[in-house]
């Protein structure tokens, strides 16, 4: 039998959980799902990372012992897999026994190998980041990620000798594409292990500084170093080295991470598998940032999301629904409550919901609410059948590289095509002329049609997809299930089953107003004070005219193209410039200078899908060739990159 591993990161415990860990839960979890419908084995595991630095200020600021603070948000993060519809096979804790005696036994295993060494180490250390960083890395002094001055520390500790592995783990990912997805992370680390040697990795704190920690088995005066100790918890999990799970499910390991976690995962953790003498993880899976409205989410600005207010407003499978269409694999994805109440009432209340009570309703009123038998097909019969099966593998192929986005809009292809061909075979009408022939075979291709989609809905919402599987009369039983061969099979519905009158899973719900920037969104629904009338003195300043008059053909010249900014810098001689690398579908990517330097940071447009004018003829700026341009839209106050209101394959051009 096929298996699969899938693991999240093991979530720090120095906050509660919020959006951006709810989605990697329920990506992992809608994934190990789907290759359990495809007949494999499948282990799916989450947890909580619990030393360090940062664990025990946060502890001594709460007037709690590490442990009793660690107890306390993990228990938060055991509580929110089942509360997202989400079921892992195991709930791993960096202060679990197993866990110590394997970091243990790893860390005597690539000592006595010669791979660590005593050494004396001068740095800037980031206590946010539990790192130390090179001159090199610090942005203008401070640390990158949290924009504060890392206290520069000298002390002795024990060393990782990482840049031992630089030439194999170059080797390896350049041999391997699918080692790291999607492919700019991947080009990302390349890039890295390209641009200068690596450094040997510090993987101790003495402990006159730190306690909170796993003891060195080799010397008791020190203990690991976070990072050293948490990946681990990949295998130590599996019960390595000789645990069945291990051999059963290490060979197909795949993580899920979101970005800010890429180098530890894809530098630290290969080379620390390869000193230890065991094989590297199938693939690594890395997805951007959750912003919301476009902000990147900040207790200061009251706008971090909750995952519990979002599904007890709206639902657990809307929510899993909005979150796995509305985020490309790897790039950013802006949340909004309008956003997820939006695609809710156009997705699930407009188009499956609709479909679904049109189709029970009908069989209802002419057929008593059995499955008819069916007739002769005609040719829409064939046409439909055949966009199904298209659908149906567009998801497979794309689920199964976690492209969830892509996926469930291949399969939104059908639900669509199958309210059209309602529409145009007219039930009503048949049943007017009394042709129950031709009407018993477009009911049962529609029906059938709807138990296909209900069971591949399963890993995205498996709450919503079991009821819409019992209102057809066949409730989920995973054992009887082969994904792989639904495209084309059919006749699985059987004639004469009795389905539900109607079905009322996706109510439409009404827009929330937007939330202020101070307020979280979950609270948008809350009675809001009545707006004052406007008046005269009130009213705002109309707008500025339109431009001159131009003629069709001459907009006609312009070549829109929608692409990914694959890389954002700054421009070193002009302060409002950004220098970016956009990828059209083409062979390379096109660099692009931007004067957008003064409303967007490089990395709030790394990953972000924009629109450019691809045909303008080149010209330099400062130095740099300019390639085209990025289009926003803009008042005085605010600007927004112009994009698509989906995810459009890179080069889609606008029309």
């Amino acid at each position: 039998m096929d298996r699969f591993f899938v693991t999240t990161p093991i979530f720090y415990v120095n906050a509660k959980p919020h959006l951006g860990h709810a989605f990697t839960t329920i990506l992992a979890d809608s994934v190990s799902r789907f290759h359990a419908l495809m007949g494999e084995e499948t282990y799916f595991l989450t947890g909580t990372d619990e030393h360090g630095d940062k664990i025990a200020k946060a502890a001594e600021a709460a007037g709690q012992s590490p442990k009793e603070y660690a107890d306390q948000i993990s228990g938060m993060f055991r509580s929110l897999a089942p509360m997202l519809g989400a079921k892992p096979n195991q709930f791993i804790r960096t202060t679990d026994a197993d866990h110590i005696k394997t970091v243990q036994k790893v860390l005597q295993k690539v000592y006595e190998a010669g791979d660590i060494y005593f050494g004396e180490y001068g740095g800037h250390y980031c206590f946010g980041c539990e790192r130390f960083y090179t001159e090199k890395e610090l942005v203008d002094g401070l640390c990158p990620d949290h924009k504060t001055k890392p206290e520069y520390i000298s002390e002795k500790n024990y060393f990782f000798r990482m840049s031992k592995y630089q030439g194999w783990l170059h080797d390896y990912i350049s041999e391997h594409p699918d080692f790291i997805r999607p492919a700019r992370y991947r080009n990302e680390v390349l890039s890295l292990l390209e641009s200068g040697a690596l450094e040997d990795l510090c993987i101790s704190r003495p402990k006159s500084r730190l306690t909170w920690g796993i003891e060195l088995p080799f010397d008791t005066n020190f203990v690991c170093y976070v990072w050293f100790d948490a990946l681990l918890n990949y295998v130590s999990a599996l019960n390595y080295p000789r645990g069945e799970r291990f051999k059963k499910f290490w060979p197909v390991a795949n993580h899920v991470v979101a970005k800010d976690i890429l180098k530890p995962h894809a530098v630290f953790w290969p080379t620390m598998l390869k000193a230890a003498g065991l094989q590297p993880y199938q693939s690594l899976n890395v997805h951007g940032y959750w912003l919301v409205r476009d902000t990147k989410m900040s207790k200061s600005l009251g706008n971090v999301v909750s995952p519990r207010n979002m599904v007890d407003t709206y639902g657990v499978s809307a929510f899993r629904y909005f979150l796995l269409r509305e985020m490309a694999f790897g790039s950013d994805a802006s949340f909004t409550e309008e956003a997820l109440v939006t695609r809710l009432n156009a997705d699930l209340a407009n188009d499956l919901g609709n479909l679904f009570n049109r189709a029970l309703s009908m069989t209802h009123k002419y057929f008593d609410g059995k499955v008819p038998a069916p007739g002769k097909e005609f040719q829409e019969d064939a046409e439909l059948k055949h966009l199904g099966l298209d659908a149906m593998q567009g998801f497979q192929t794309n689920f199964g590289e976690f492209r969830t986005a892509r996926a469930l809009e291949s399969l939104w292809e059908l639900v669509r095509a199958l309210n059209k061909y309602i529409d145009q075979t007219a039930p009503w009408t048949l049943y007017k002329n009394k042709q129950l022939d031709r009407l018993g075979t477009v009911l049962y291709v529609v029906l059938e049609h709807m138990r296909k989609l209900a069971v591949h809905l399963w890993p995205v919402m498996p709450e919503a997809s079991e009821k819409m599987l019992e209102q057809l009369g066949m409730p989920f039983d995973l054992s009887k299930v082969a994904l792989a061969k639904e495209p084309e099979v059919w006749g699985v519905l059987e004639s004469g089953v009795t389905v539900a009158e109607t079905s009322n899973l996706f109510p439409r719900v009404d827009v929330p107003e937007p939330a202020p920037v101070s307020q979280a969104p979950g609270k948008a629904a809350a009675a809001k004070p009545k707006a004052e009338k406007k008046t005269a003195s009130a009213a705002p300043a109309a707008p500025a005219g339109p431009a001159e008059n131009v003629e069709f053909a001459d907009f006609q010249k312009l070549d829109l193209r929608v692409g990914t900014v694959l890389e954002a810098k700054k421009h070193p001689d002009a302060d409002k410039l950004l220098v970016v690398q956009v990828s059209l579908g083409e062979d390379k990517p096109r660099q692009i200078v931007a004067g957008l330097a003064d409303r967007f940071s490089p990395e709030e447009l790394v990953g972000k899908q924009v629109v450019v004018v691809a045909n303008l003829t080149p010209r330099k700026l400062r130095g740099f060739v300019s390639q085209g341009m990025i289009l926003v839209a803009k008042d005085a106050e605010v600007t927004r990159l112009l994009t698509a209101g989906g995810t459009l394959d890179d080069g889609g051009k606008v029309a």
